[in-house]
């Protein structure tokens, strides 16, 4: 009888000792889980973007337990803009921030809401960090050259054509055309002889067919040395200038127009659907598109720089880099500010780095990213890794870069009459007058 007395108490203090461990090991998991710093990151990434940094925070939380980062995704920058602005007023607002280039970034980083990169880096440097844009007046850096912001979509428009119909028009895929002139010729053999509907579309169609018409080109974009000028040198507010090249490239993409072979255009990245589908076998457009196409496993396809003009140039210019970066804010305790920095230091890690430029599109974050991007994944898109390649280059003047003041408002008159001359409402000199004469009254307005 005592020895079963005695099991049961030794089976009641095992059972008992069992339980204080597996609860102390839940107490300390829970006080783990409470000492990890959580910070907001906010962002307009859509589809495959989108669930690849959503595929990249969730390996970064799983990987430590000090930093918990939640995403939250917006339709529209607008949307974002506006949630941001009242989260701000009540103090409830994200870490990180995903922003739009405006060509005015010192304007953003003086706003008493923004924490910029720089003096977040020099509390919390991220070793050995050899950035891959150059360190140039380009969209996230300041005149003195400072980082306001990090590039963490940093892209560039390219050309992207598909394989696929290619050959069926005879065409050889691992040359496409590099001036528009020789596209042209290309184009009518996509409509005649591999009977395309829509042998070309264009998405962001300003940034292509306005801004970087110019740096392609050789030639400046605005007065004042691309405005670059105007924000060292405080100088008169930059111009426009669309000369005889302008007048030349817009009234060619009305011949195309009227001959079907520029049949769909957007300020927008609504093209970019068309090309997925493959019902467009050429699309001018950002390379952050990538990462929608790449997904596509229907689509074969391949990259180049955007064409040229031999009359303006003999060869091609670099384009502007611009895209949209993750802005931090103030207003947050030190914990939080140094997980912040955790987080980017993470996010620019070569192998993390490569995995999301090679996903998206968006330009290397670091020199070692790119070294470490996987020599097999550019052998299957066609003309990538040269393209890529070649933005690491330092820029000419042309293209570093151009700011204007107020650009957000002006972007729209630029969209509005670029597609009034595309669709024939307005002549493509008139069009191009009314945009440089509404743009420089906007940039003057304080």
């Amino acid at each position: 009888m005592k020895k079963l007395q005695l099991a049961g108490v030794a089976r009641a203090m095992f059972a008992s000792r069992r339980a204080w461990v597996f609860g102390a090991a839940m107490a300390m998991a829970g006080a783990a889980n409470a000492a990890a710093v959580e910070i907001q990151v906010w962002h307009t990434l859509t589809d495959a973007n989108k669930a690849e940094f959503e595929k990249l925070a969730k390996q970064y939380n799983k990987e430590q337990d000090d930093v918990r980062v939640t995403l939250r995704g917006f339709a529209t920058p607008a949307a974002l803009e506006q949630e941001a602005v009242s989260a701000v007023k009540a103090k409830k607002g994200p870490n990180l921030l995903q922003l739009s280039d405006n060509h005015s970034p010192e304007v953003v980083a003086q706003h008493k809401a923004v924490l910029p990169l720089y003096e977040l880096l020099a509390k919390y440097p991220i070793k050995d960090l050899n950035w891959f844009i150059p360190a140039t007046s380009s969209f996230t850096r300041d005149s003195k050259g400072r980082i306001l912001a990090f590039p963490w979509m940093a892209e560039v428009p390219v050309m992207f054509y598909n394989t696929a119909a290619y050959k069926k028009a005879g065409l050889d895929p691992n040359k496409p055309a590099r001036t528009w002139t020789a596209l042209q010729g290309e184009l009518l053999k996509l409509r005649d002889v591999a009977d395309i509907d829509c042998p070309y579309a264009s998405s962001d169609q300003v940034a292509v067919h306005l801004e970087n018409l110019a740096p392609i080109n050789n030639q400046s974009f605005t007065s004042n040395n691309n405005g670059l000028d105007a924000v060292t040198k405080k100088s008169a507010a930059p111009a426009m200038q669309f000369d005889t090249l302008y007048m030349r490239h817009i009234s060619l993409m009305v011949s195309w127009k009227r001959s079907l072979l520029f049949t769909a255009y957007s300020g927008d990245n609504a093209s970019d659907k068309l090309f997925a589908k493959g019902e467009c076998a050429v699309l001018t457009a950002n390379s952050g598109a990538f990462g929608q196409f790449l997904a596509t496993k229907s689509l074969s396809f391949g990259v180049a720089p955007l064409p040229y003009y031999e009359q303006a140039t003999k060869e091609g210019g670099k384009p502007f880099v611009s895209g949209s970066a993750l802005w931090a804010l103030e207003g947050h305790p030190q914990a939080q500010e140094k997980a912040t920095a955790q987080f980017l230091a993470w996010l620019s890690k070569p192998v993390v780095a490569a995995e999301w430029h090679q996903r998206t599109g968006y330009l290397p974050l670091t020199e070692a990213a790119f070294r470490a991007s996987d020599v097999s994944f550019y052998s299957k898109i066609p003309g990538a890794q040269t393209l890529i390649a070649s933005m690491s280059a330092k820029p000419v003047n042309t293209s570093r870069g151009f700011r204007m003041a107020n650009y957000e408002r002006i972007e729209p008159v630029l969209n509005k009459e670029l597609t009034d001359a595309f669709e024939g409402k307005v002549p493509p000199v008139a069009a191009l007058n009314n945009a440089a004469s509404q743009a420089r009254s906007i940039a003057a307005q304080r």
